[in-house]
């Protein structure tokens, strides 16, 4: 059956990217729209979105935006295509808003008009549907950024023509960030104090965005199974795991998908040579190259290990300085590639000057470095906090380098723990989130390097032949907005649409997705 998706977001690769957000939006409309669907995606025009180089096409009109007490604000509406696809992006062409350098802070402080920002962008995205003559069948909004969505479409947009009977999903990639502004917010949403309460939109006297969404939307997932269940205790929930817990009834985990288009060592281009489960030479040569390109010592024999990361506590930094000492008193090399808090780039590039020998560290984000650190190393670190679904795990599956992971949400979902007595599994799992505990799991993977290495082969034959694809990913989107449907419309309401659309009652197949148990 065909459906009408209007997906919103604040981000989305190619155009702009701050985390695993944008790859989600960047990938699952294509997809969608493979399976038959009509998908429409809106997003900010940011200044980092090219309109030449992207061939953006301005529509005719102006948009009028309702913004409360501040009144009606206009936006022009730039429409592209996503790369590899027929599926419309719509740009909200909002210089003050959007015209900045960055997508969400300056000097680690986000900017004091977010909420006017993304409450702009949340409404903006449902008054699109007017401007393209679109009804949706259901709208997708992605964290506190387009979270207002759900709230707007339950009060403000309730009886509207186009959205009136569209169902909402809220997607949750990242907990910790809520969206969490001062009361003053209620007045520019502008759906009236009486939602500004303990069960909807506040917490701790302020208006907290992503609450409110989690509250108001027909259906809630996140982008692992692990994850979902993790936001529904204390220690993942950031003080909204009593909400989420009161909505576990329409929660589902979906783990995300990778683009193998553009992570595949047979074909990757960006390598200095490519490679594949029957045949590895290709990937010593990626590791020499590595290890050159680098200033390391050219050493095959020795276990290099690789991390890309944002380098914030979330990912476990903090953790992996304390242990960093230890680990480089081991035979082993260490790279490692990212930007984050101002203290570790001192302290890993401190490191990397005083033990060059081991390990290497590179400031920033570059995307060749990181496929070349995907496909040159032998293992590859991330030691969470905690991990919504992660990619780099994922990717590095691929490439035969064995993750070595703490055992948090995506990480846990997508990695199996080596057996060695059953000659099982694809990386190695740890789950204390302390020093000790990481050592000596990096000290179990680098003992298997050098006493196992028929188990570090059937390791590496085993993640390579490991797959998670968008279009699992995509099917099980698409069994999500069914169920929204059928809940929105109520049993008979939706009987009937299937029944227009030739679809029999039968084919909601919802249940098909762990974890999600629909209530009566």
């Amino acid at each position: 059956m065909r459906l009408n998706i209007l997906i919103t977001a604040s981000e989305a690769v190619p155009f702009a990217k701050e985390g695993g957000l944008a790859d989600v939006v960047g990938a699952l409309p294509r997809y969608l729209a493979a399976r038959g669907h009509d998908v429409r995606v809106v997003m900010p025009r940011y200044y980092k979105v090219d309109r030449e180089r992207y061939g953006l096409r301005l529509l005719p009109g102006t948009l009028t935006v309702p913004m409360g007490i501040i009144g009606n604000m206009y936006c022009g509406v730039y429409e592209g295509r996503m790369p590899g696809s027929d599926v419309p992006i719509y740009f909200l062409e909002h210089e003050s808003f959007y015209g900045r350098d960055s997508l969400y802070e300056t000097d680690n402080q986000g900017y004091l008009d977010n909420d006017n920002r993304f409450i702009f962008l949340s409404k903006a995205g449902l008054e699109i549907c007017k401007m393209i003559q679109f009804t949706p069948d259901v709208v997708h909004a992605h964290d506190w950024h387009t979270a207002a969505v759900p709230v707007l479409m339950n009060t403000w947009y309730r009886h509207d023509h186009h959205l009136g009977r569209a169902a909402s999903l809220l997607t949750i990639h990242n907990m910790q960030h809520q969206g969490s502004f001062y009361e003053g917010a209620m007045d520019v949403l502008g759906i009236g104090w009486e939602h500004f309460n303990f069960l909807e939109l506040e917490k701790e006297n302020q208006v907290n965005l992503l609450k409110g969404g989690i509250y108001h939307a027909t259906l809630l997932n996140t982008v692992s199974e692990g994850y979902a269940r993790e936001i529904q205790t204390e220690a993942y929930g950031w003080g909204l795991e009593g909400v989420v817990r009161e909505r576990a009834g329409v929660l589902s985990g979906i783990l995300n998908g990778v683009d193998y288009g553009e992570w595949n060592p047979e074909d990757d281009r960006l390598l200095p040579a490519n490679y594949g489960a029957s045949d590895m030479t290709g990937k010593k040569v990626c590791k020499r190259e590595l290890q050159r390109s680098l200033g390391l010592p050219e050493r095959a024999d020795v276990p290099l290990i690789g991390m890309v990361s944002r380098l914030v506590k979330q990912k476990g930094i903090d953790v992996l300085a304390e242990a960093l000492p230890r680990l480089l008193d081991l035979d082993i090399q260490l790279v490692l590639l990212g930007a984050g808090e101002p203290w570790a780039h001192f302290y890993f590039g401190g490191m990397a000057a005083k033990r060059a020998d081991r390990f290497a560290c590179r400031i920033g984000y570059d995307n060749a470095l990181a496929h070349r650190i995907e496909a040159g190393c032998d293992f590859f670190l991330m030691p969470s906090a905690f991990e919504p679904c992660g990619l780099n795990q994922m990717y590095s599956m691929r490439y035969g380098t064995l993750p070595i992971v703490r055992a948090t949400g995506g990480l846990d979902d997508s990695v199996d723990n080596f057996d060695a007595a059953r000659r099982t599994g694809d990386g190695f799992k740890f789950w204390n989130l302390d020093a000790g505990a990481l050592f000596d799991t990096v000290g179990w993977a680098v003992h298997t390097w050098y006493h196992d290495p028929e188990g570090i082969k059937v390791l590496r034959q085993n993640a390579m032949a490991k797959r998670f694809t968008w279009e699992d990913a995509a099917q099980k989107y698409e069994w999500l907005y069914l169920e929204g449907m059928r809940r929105k419309l109520g049993e008979d309401g939706f009987h009937q649409e299937l029944l227009k659309r030739g679809r029999s009652k039968g084919e909601v197949p919802c249940e098909k997705i762990e974890g999600y148990q629909p209530q009566a």
